[in-house]
């Protein structure tokens, strides 16, 4: 390859070659029907797009028969080694930490309005502002994990979110707590993408929906670790909420200390190795803005109707959790025990299904799962908001089964359609934005709640809130379903840039074959070489340097 026609490549096929390796990345090979290409509104492109919605949602017999094995997990467990195992914890811990400093505001509502001397709508706007701030930190943490590493962005953005937590245990106003609030949306805003690439960057094909469940459940695992350590710390100490914001700094620091000992993931170590090999070759290429630029023509659309899925995703998330322990308290008058207790079971089977349905979608496909789970979902809307005996815990599990199962399989499924160079911009901006629509559906349910007023039991005025959430969870699940059917997956795709599918890694190879093919030439030479020692050493040198070459690409 001559290095000084490669440096003289235009820009305009750089661009070329970037655009079909993206379209190209994003399946497991060059015939894949499913790869994402310049949107194309003509009425024929339209007409076929939705007229291939409904086939491409079943899976055909020879992909069941080809995926069978995927019906046991085991297998595909044992392929993941242990450094990976170890990158799925991180993520995951990192994931966990991030909801549980969102609940351990959330709980401990009326204390912080106490402290504060307002009232509880004042503490929960501190709510909405870390809502509104997410998304911030959604670009500013996921572009520093696409364009330095996926390691220390992570490292850097939960070292903030210590600091914060431990300087929200002294703060004395009521100012103060909605400035470091606002602080905490951008840190918090961060964490999601760069946790997901975490996990998925060099996970084996065949476990992505396992590892994909098991980190979305994180988030109802934080939860879980709120209520928890709420009981045991905040309601316990004299320092009460405060003392429980000091001990999430010291369990972050431990997970700040746990990422920084792992490695970067192999993938963007690759992607590191392959850019300094084309400037080391002088192998023009296009700059990280460039690259972006030529994603956002490719890609526009598609994160538009991300956004549009992950709003209707936290309306799901929010419709099912918000107002429910309000309900059980209120309207069924449920004690303190009794409600923690339906609120756990909820939980429970929050975590299962997340990772049941996240990993049976490698079978049915990610876009299948999602419409079962709310099909599923919708039919367990009348026992869940309307049963008042014991019988509301089996309604509530299956309900938050079928919830966070569909939510099991988006940390995969937003990764599989986003472009694979800005995962962790892309992936955690989508999530961010549709919580950030998603941050009115208590305002929502409210104003569906004055329609539908009731008196309990003690003769006290309230909103019939288990019609509320039904109403509302019935018109999310559609939504969902909807936009779920209506929409792509790239089930398989290839989460890093498949660089030999545009000729730069061919091109790469064949430098390296004639590397070898030289020195074999100069082996062979040495013999009637006088100077024996000197070419040995001379050999030795040009040796070193295409091992050096070859570990660089993984040739």
């Amino acid at each position: 390859m001559n290095n000084l026609e490669s440096g003289s490549r235009r820009k305009n096929s750089l661009e070329d070659s970037h655009i079909e390796d993206q379209n190209n990345s994003n399946g497991n090979n060059t015939t894949n029907s499913n790869v994402v290409k310049k949107p194309d509104f003509s009425a024929r492109a339209i007409k076929h797009y939705f007229a291939t919605r409904f086939p491409e949602l079943i899976p055909s017999k020879e992909i069941f028969h080809e995926n069978k094995q995927m019906l046991n997990p085991f297998p595909a467990l044992k392929k993941i080694p242990g450094k990976q195992w170890l990158l799925m914890s991180a993520g995951f811990w990192a994931w966990t930490w991030d909801a549980f400093d969102y609940f351990s505001v959330s709980l401990n509502v009326s204390k912080l309005a106490s402290d504060f001397d307002v009232s509880t709508t004042d503490i929960t706007w501190g709510i909405t502002l870390v809502l509104m701030l997410r998304t911030v930190g959604a670009l500013i943490f996921g572009f520093a994990g696409d364009r330095y590493g996926r390691k220390w962005a992570l490292v850097v953005n939960l070292i903030c979110m210590c600091i914060l937590e431990i300087g929200t245990g002294f703060i004395k106003t009521y100012r103060q707590f909605l400035g470091i609030r606002a602080c905490f949306g951008v840190i918090m805003g961060g964490v999601y993408g760069n946790a997901a690439a975490t996990v998925l960057d060099d996970c084996p094909v065949d476990a992505k929906g396992f590892l994909s469940g098991l980190l979305q459940q994180g988030y109802a695992f934080g939860y879980l670790l709120a209520v928890v350590f709420t009981r045991a710390i905040a309601d316990t100490t004299s320092k009460s909420w405060r003392a429980l914001f000091w001990f999430a700094a010291g369990i972050c620091f431990l997970i700040i200390i746990f990422r920084s000992i792992l490695p970067e993931t192999t993938a963007f170590k690759k992607k590191i190795a392959f850019a300094k090999y084309q400037k080391n070759h002088n192998i023009a290429q296009l700059t990280f803005k460039e690259k972006a630029l030529v994603s956002l023509k490719i890609y526009w659309l598609m994160m538009i109707y991300m956004v549009l899925l992950m709003a209707g995703f936290n309306f799901m998330s929010h419709g099912s959790q918000d107002l429910f322990p309000t309900f059980l308290t209120k309207q069924l008058n449920f004690g303190d025990n009794r409600s923690t207790v339906t609120n756990c079971v909820a939980n429970f089977g929050a975590l299962t299904g997340g990772v049941v349905v996240g990993h049976f979608s490698n079978f049915v496909g990610r876009r299948l799962s999602v419409i079962i789970c709310c099909i599923i979902g919708g039919a367990l809307i009348y026992p869940w908001a309307f049963v008042t005996n014991n019988g509301i815990d089996a309604a509530v599990f299956f309900l938050q089964f079928m919830v966070q199962g569909a939510w099991g399989v988006i940390p995969i499924h937003l990764s599989e359609l986003c472009p694979p160079e800005f995962r962790s911009l892309i992936v955690g901006l989508a999530y961010q934005l549709g919580n950030l629509a998603s941050s009115a559906s208590s305002t929502i349910e409210t104003r569906i709640g004055e329609r539908f007023p009731m008196t309990n039991e003690e003769g006290v005025e309230i909103y019939d809130y288990g019609k509320v959430m039904a109403i509302f969870m019935g018109c999310v699940f559609g939504y969902v379903l909807l936009m779920t059917f209506l929409g792509p997956e790239h089930r398989g795709a290839s989460l890093v840039r498949q660089l030999e599918k545009d000729g730069e890694e061919k091109e790469i190879i064949a430098e390296v074959n004639d590397q070898e093919l030289l020195l074999q030439e100069k082996r062979n030479s040495i013999s009637s070489t006088p100077d024996t020692e000197s070419s040995n050493k001379e050999l030795d040198e040009d040796a070193q340097k295409l091992d050096a070459t070859k570990s660089d690409v993984d040739v």
